[in-house]
């Protein structure tokens, strides 16, 4: 990577519970309203096991799939829409930069990296690092409890790029002595007190990389909306792997689609459009993560493998592992809200942050709903680096 890795000496703190963000109240004004919806290419599903194909006739609109074609069904029984759920808090680290070299910048009263100031868009604050921690531990249920699902096979040495709060690389290194881990981020948010063969360093992903040694797994995870040039980057993690090394990356669609029409005309849809938008016109791509696999195989890995899954946006579908992954999506989605779409609708859309806390009352509205029936797609993308012939 670039020339100037800063190594993090960060003091440790320790949060223990995830919370999900109440609606405020606040007088209703008019919100700008857009019946458009965001497009992506369809996407197959895979729900535990089984591989459907998604038959999605609006177009890659946010209401098109049918339920059975995500593997996810409808509960028209609220009796047990908590019961089920059982005790989904999370425990997170959190850390604080000591230096003043790592000082944040404070915008709507919360705190964004100072180290190449806006190229991650959202905050890193403790209640943002718990949401990191959150999306960790929904992964790991996607994931059936592992930390990644390549083929790897005690790698020496492991980067993982994008590291925010550390948790999969600490838990990497713990459950892989023989493994030296390297976590990458922007910010200096992860603790000090890590496994021996583990450290953290700041760093841009998307600079040349210029290591003195190559990887033997490279791991990545909901970093894709946030870069200009994946197949660039690609390329780099090529270079740097060794033969037979792998890559993986795991990435949450910033997309919220729908098993009927119940999101039709609903201001998430109006939110997903104008995100998307929003996020374009400051030249990244939120959804850039379906050419994934394409990219891999054109960088030249081989045995690329893609497994994506149907995530619900709240506690609407049938079957207590569903309801759980529903409650965590939903507290992810609470959780983002305020900062990305804060950040998203004043400097791109051009809104007050009047108007912006106002919509953000629909929004929090909406996600709570039972009544609507959104799910939110998750892919992973795994491929090696061919053996030498």
């Amino acid at each position: 990577m670039a020339d100037d890795h800063v190594g993090v000496e960060p003091k440790f703190s320790l949060e223990h519970q995830v919370e999900g963000v109440s609606p405020e109240q606040m007088p209703q004004l008019e919100a700008q309203q857009l019946a458009a919806s965001p497009t992506a290419p369809d996407l197959q599903t895979v729900t535990g096991e089984e591989e459907h194909e998604e038959h999605d006739e609006s177009n890659g609109s946010t209401h098109g799939a049918s339920s059975s074609s995500v593997g996810l069904s409808i509960d028209s029984d609220d009796s047990d829409a908590t019961s089920s759920l059982g005790d989904v808090n999370v425990a997170s680290s959190s850390v604080s930069a000591t230096s003043s070299v790592f000082e944040f910048v404070e915008k709507y009263g919360r705190t964004f990296h100072r180290y190449k100031d806006g190229k991650y868009y959202l905050p890193n604050d403790e209640q943002e690092q718990s949401r990191l921690d959150l999306q960790h531990a929904l992964a790991s249920r996607l994931l059936e409890g592992n930390l990644y699902l390549a083929p790897v096979n005690r790698p020496s040495r492991v980067l993982d790029i994008g590291t925010g709060t550390g948790i999969w690389a600490i838990e990497f290194a713990e459950k892989h002595p023989e493994s030296e881990v390297l976590g990458t981020d922007l910010s200096p948010i992860q603790p000090g007190y890590v496994p021996p063969n583990c450290h953290f360093e700041i760093d841009d992903a998307e600079d040349d990389w210029v290591y003195s040694y190559k990887f033997d797994y490279i791991h990545g995870r909901y970093i894709c909306p946030f870069l200009a040039d994946i197949p660039k980057l690609l390329g780099m993690i090529y270079d740097n792997l060794n033969p037979g090394g792998y890559v993986e990356i795991m990435e949450t669609l910033m997309l919220m689609k729908a098993v009927d029409d119940s999101l039709k005309d609903h201001p998430l849809q109006t939110w997903n459009t104008m995100m998307v938008e929003g996020i374009r016109k400051i030249g990244k791509d939120p959804l850039s993560a379906v050419h994934l696999k394409k990219w891999m195989e054109e960088a030249g890995f081989v045995n690329v493998t893609e497994k994506k899954f149907s995530v619900p946006a709240n506690p609407w579908a049938k079957g207590s592992e569903q309801k759980i992954r529903g409650m965590m999506m939903m507290n992810n989605l609470l959780e983002v809200a305020q900062g990305i779409t804060t950040k998203i609708f004043t400097e791109v859309h051009g809104w007050s942050r009047e108007e912006v806390e106002v919509f953000l009352v629909d929004i929090r509205a909406g996600l709570k709903d039972r009544k609507l029936h959104g799910y939110v797609p998750v892919l992973c993308v795994w491929g090696q680096k061919p053996l030498p012939t």
